[in-house]
């Protein structure tokens, strides 16, 4: 049975969360589904969905997402991401009888201030399921939940051709996200006198600082501060090591692009990662916050071809096995149909 349904996210960015709702919204709707997505960065959002026809509304407050809420009328499920959108769709009169399923991104129950506790406390009136992106994440919300861990859409992915003397960290450059750590790692593992080079793709309120921090490590010759990049994929294919350093990641899109695409992964042994590449086998993992072991985890990949082919083999093969796109729209769409 076909199923109309409305992603919606309060925002006007395209990190992690955005990516998520574009990949799942693209797959739902190449499987026959009626799919509108409300939220999300105009340009980035509508590049992502691609070719598919999938309508699209921005919405930068809660009071936008609300009036675009509007328009959906007839839809069957609206599925919530964050909690600005959960309380748009859980206020709309026009919804009262539509069913919303949430899913919960990050670790950490709802509202973060008073008004967003009172507002927690009508959001979770109305929902009527809620998914949680990994196990940690599960653990630390308020409220039952089921995992539904997410996939990656592998047919964007660009071919690997010939990897680089290249460690690489994406992320937002956001004080949660410990950058800095990641910097302190690749000066402590000695590879910028060894021919490698540091990239960092992403942007924040912490650029500034960790360009500085940079120059004070000594390593500002070897580190490419690139910005907000639209072809992470191709960075991903062309590194020869991804640098995940986020102690409190819900589970990581890129941590996951990496392993698609069989790119080794040094990552914090915390959240998420312990469900990613903390699942293979000889994982490069170190204790969070251990900058030493950081560096000597980065160090030892960067001097072992044969390492670094045979773990990004294992993490390749784990995420096809695990984080596929089939297995979350499938998953999710199971969620829909015990609310309706």
């Amino acid at each position: 049975m076909t199923l109309s349904i409305v992603h919606a996210v309060r925002s006007d960015g395209f990190a992690g969360v955005e990516r998520h709702i574009a990949a799942l919204a693209v797959e739902q709707q190449g499987r026959g589904h009626r799919v509108a997505v409300v939220g999300g960065d105009p340009a980035r959002m509508r590049a992502a969905l691609g070719g598919v026809p999938v309508p699209f509304t921005p919405a930068r407050t809660v009071g936008e997402v609300a009036l675009a809420l509007r328009g959906f009328r007839g839809a069957q499920v609206v599925h919530a991401h964050m909690t600005a959108a959960e309380a748009a769709a859980a206020a709309s009169p026009g919804l009262w009888r539509v069913p919303i399923v949430a899913t919960r991104h990050f670790g950490g129950p709802r509202g973060n201030s008073f008004p967003g506790r009172l507002a927690a406390v009508g959001i979770r009136r109305r929902v009527a399921a809620q998914i949680a992106i990994s196990h940690y994440v599960a653990e630390k919300i308020d409220g039952p939940s089921t995992v539904i861990h997410p996939g990656v859409p592998t047919s964007r992915l660009v071919p690997v051709t010939e990897r680089r003397p290249t460690v690489l960290i994406a992320q937002r450059l956001e004080l949660e996200k410990a950058t800095d750590l990641a910097l302190r790692a690749f000066a402590r593992s000695g590879l910028a006198a060894s021919g490698w080079a540091l990239q960092v793709a992403g942007d924040g309120s912490q650029r500034g600082m960790l360009e500085g921090l940079a120059a004070e490590l000594g390593i500002a010759p070897q580190t490419v501060f690139l910005g907000m990049r639209n072809d992470v994929d191709r960075l991903l294919s062309q590194a020869g090591v991804l640098l995940a350093p986020c102690e409190v990641e819900g589970l990581g899109l890129t941590v996951l692009e990496a392993m698609a695409c069989g790119l080794p992964v040094v990552a914090a042994a915390a959240g998420g990662h312990l469900e990613t590449v903390g699942a293979v086998r000889g994982a490069a993992l170190y204790p969070p916050g251990n900058v030493r072991e950081a560096g000597a985890q980065l160090a030892e990949l960067a001097k072992d071809a044969d390492r670094r082919a045979d773990y990004g083999a294992s993490l390749h093969e784990l995420q096809r096995s695990r984080f596929t796109m089939g297995s979350q729209v499938a998953a999710t769409e199971a969620i829909y149909r015990s609310v309706l």
